[in-house]
């Protein structure tokens, strides 16, 4: 069920929904940079690639959907942005 909040209340949600987006977009960036150039020494190999490829680009990918599934289940709530401020 949506939630009924003034025009403020809305705003100010979506800026801290926008806030944490960034900074998950800033732990993504972190976690390539990690992955993909942390391993790259690593002569390990998966699925005949080496770690670095595989754990840069597949394993950035989980990591951003697993973000993703964190950020609509924890932080963002549903809320109507179309109705008419009622004064709160």
């Amino acid at each position: 069920m949506k939630e009924k909040l003034s025009d403020a209340e809305k705003f100010s949600l979506v800026k801290r929904e926008a806030i944490y987006t960034g900074l998950a977009l800033v732990g993504l960036i972190i976690f390539w940079l990690i992955v993909g150039f942390g391993t790259a020494s690593i002569e390990e190999k998966i699925f005949h690639l080496p770690l670095w490829a595989f754990l840069g680009s597949i394993g950035v990918w989980f990591f951003a959907i697993f973000i993703s599934f964190i950020l609509s289940k924890k932080l963002f709530r549903d809320v109507d942005l179309e109705g008419k401020d009622d004064g709160k």
